[in-house]
């Protein structure tokens, strides 16, 4: 019997078949992403220079050239205006009022299931271009990162991706973004999974490699394929010249450290001002602006400032000004509130740091001389990886945006060496201690990034029997007993408040003698400050109040204000729920 030819018919039906594999659905969707956040990246950058033109009147990035031509209240006014408009955006417009950056697309991976809304991340994308356009000493790659994760969020959203799949495309973003950034494709994609995803695993990593090398595309169409920086001539390195390095990268993790603990010191002490929350950037704009002044390479990203260092066309002294400046401009521009990024910013600072440190290595040992540029790019890689905690896609960035192999050995000991002093300093890396700061802890693996994904709603009884505060002893006694807990809770009648709780411990010599029934009501024999916990809080702090306090059943309250009470959580019902999600993801995982 003749084979029957395949009817073209069944075309449409084939192609459905095929888009069926999560492989090869991935591969498609990551390219589409990566084209994606490429030009998303290529608006965000111009929309910068758009700011910069009506502010500064300044057609590049590079301020500090135009900067010195304007009036002295022009150079104040603007960043202080400008943050003003962005604090004003960042209270009415984004969740929880405060800026967004890599440290949410982090989050979103780890416990949100990849979940990001686009119309914030685009909104966010204009508050940050804003705040570099402005002035704020801040950078535009966690900008990038943040707005090319957003949008594969809504990719992902939109073909109602499992849960697996959404966080791999999430991952394209970041990846995209980074790769489109710096003209740095292999960069793009060991970042999303050095710094996001946290592995290397070949079903994430295969997408992510096609999304950067997407975006690198898109990126180089629009602006052509030249690295971002280039490094004049160098003398060959030897073997003598490694010290010298390790010494570098000490003093770089030093500067990353104090740069990190001053952006969190001066949250705290913005955070404790008697002005509101919105007129912090403006504050922020106005110490810019006067540094402005005097140092006007501390505005905006600060390549230009970079290329200088890098060609040696800087003096020692003003390379140490510059570093001490854009150190206090950053930690003020994100300590008050800025959007933005720091990798710009560390790169600079690590080029004066550099620079300087070459400078003088050449005057006390001429033998150690590598020429105009070397010392200022080891100093850049070795700031940024300390700062971001990424040493392995710090590194190759460094090699992409400048096109220097000879100087990757030197680059690779800096960084290390600043990594390993920013960690015994600070123990974590600036995204991770911007989550701990918020209350979220991903450290504990993946137990704990399940448990804070889990909300007190998941476990919620809320209809948990309660007693009124004016109820006689005697039938307290006899609703104690009936309660298979073992715990009464005591709530006001008319507010709903939660007054306390009883226990057995608390009636004392009362459980066992009726001689105070007459006289005794639940108000005088309550607990008075129970452990409460709230709404919005997640299972990983239940289950740290339940350890905490001993208690396996605590109530539950609308916010600790008002203490509206709500009803109770119990830690059979938190491990029961935690396995339950455990189970789920990890079918999801081996659907994958």
């Amino acid at each position: 019997m003749p084979t029957r030819k395949p009817s073209r018919l069944n075309a449409p039906y084939n192609l459905r078949r095929l888009l069926r594999n999560d492989q090869l659905l991935l591969g498609i969707l990551a390219i589409v992403t990566g084209v994606i956040s490429g030009g998303m990246v290529v608006g965000f950058r111009q929309g910068i220079l758009l700011f910069h033109g009506a502010f500064f009147n300044a057609p590049t990035e590079r301020l500090f050239q135009y900067i010195e031509h304007l009036p002295a209240w022009q150079i104040v006014l603007v960043p202080t205006l400008g943050g003003l408009v962005v604090g004003v955006l960042i209270k009415y417009t984004l969740p929880e009022a405060r800026p967004q950056g890599v440290a949410d697309v982090v989050e979103a991976f780890a416990l949100k299931d990849g979940q990001m809304s686009a119309k914030t991340g685009l909104v966010v994308a204009f508050i940050n271009m804003l705040s570099i356009g402005v002035g704020a000493s801040v950078g535009r790659e966690g900008p990038a990162v943040h707005l090319g994760a957003a949008l594969s969020a809504a990719v992902a959203n939109r073909f109602h991706l499992a849960t697996p799949l959404a966080r791999t495309i999430l991952a394209c973003g970041v990846g995209a973004a980074v790769a489109a950034s710096f003209n740095a494709p292999i960069a793009g994609a060991l970042f999303a999974g050095e710094v996001v995803i946290g592995h290397y695993a070949l079903k994430a990593f295969g997408p992510v490699v096609l999304a950067a090398v997407s975006g690198t595309m898109v990126s180089r169409a629009y602006y052509g394929d030249f690295p971002a920086f280039v490094v004049p001539p160098h003398d060959v390195i030897s073997y003598f010249f490694f010290p010298n390095f390790i010494v570098l990268g000490m003093l770089a993790g030093v500067c990353a450290t104090i740069a990190l603990r001053g952006i969190f010191k001066t949250q705290e002490f913005a955070e404790n001002l008697p002005i509101p929350t919105w007129s912090h950037p403006a504050l922020g704009g106005f110490a810019i602006g006067l540094m402005a002044l005097v140092l006007p390479q501390v505005l905006g990203v600060g390549y230009g400032s970079t290329e200088l260092a890098l060609h040696g066309g800087m003096a020692l002294g003003l390379m140490l000004a510059v570093l001490v400046g854009k150190l206090l401009a950053t930690v003020v521009s994100l300590g008050f509130g800025f959007g933005g990024g720091i990798f710009s910013p560390s790169l600079m600072i690590g080029a004066m740091l550099g620079g300087a440190y070459g400078v003088g290595v050449a005057t006390l040992f001429p033998g150690l001389e590598m020429g105009a540029g070397g010392y200022a790019l080891i100093g850049m890689g070795a700031v940024a990886a300390a700062t971001l905690g990424a040493p392995i896609s710090t590194t190759l960035v460094i090699f992409e945006m400048t096109g220097d192999y000879q100087l990757t050995l030197g680059v690779m000991m800096a960084v290390v060496t600043s990594t390993v002093v920013a960690k015994q300093f600070l123990g974590q890396d600036f995204f991770t201690l911007q989550l701990e700061r918020r209350g979220l802890d991903l450290k504990g693996g993946y137990a704990t990034q399940i448990l804070q994904a889990l909300k007190i709603s998941d476990v919620l009884e809320a209809t948990t029997p309660t007693i009124p505060p004016h109820m006689p002893l005697c039938e307290v006694r006899c609703n104690l007993q009936k309660s298979l807990d073992g715990k009464l809770f005591v709530v006001g009648s008319e507010d709903g408040k939660i007054a306390g709780t009883i226990r057995l411990v608390e009636l004392q010599d009362m459980a066992f003698t009726d001689a105070h029934d007459g006289t005794k009501v639940a108000a005088d024999v309550m607990c008075r400050r129970p452990p409460l916990l709230c709404r919005g809080d997640d299972l990983q702090c239940a289950l740290k109040k339940m350890n905490d306090s001993g208690e396996n059943l605590i109530a539950v309250v609308e916010d600790m204000e008002q203490q509206k009470f709500l009803g109770t959580v119990e830690h059979m019902h938190v491990l029961s729920a935690y396995n339950r999600a455990l189970l789920s993801r990890r079918n999801e995982e081996l659907d994958q």
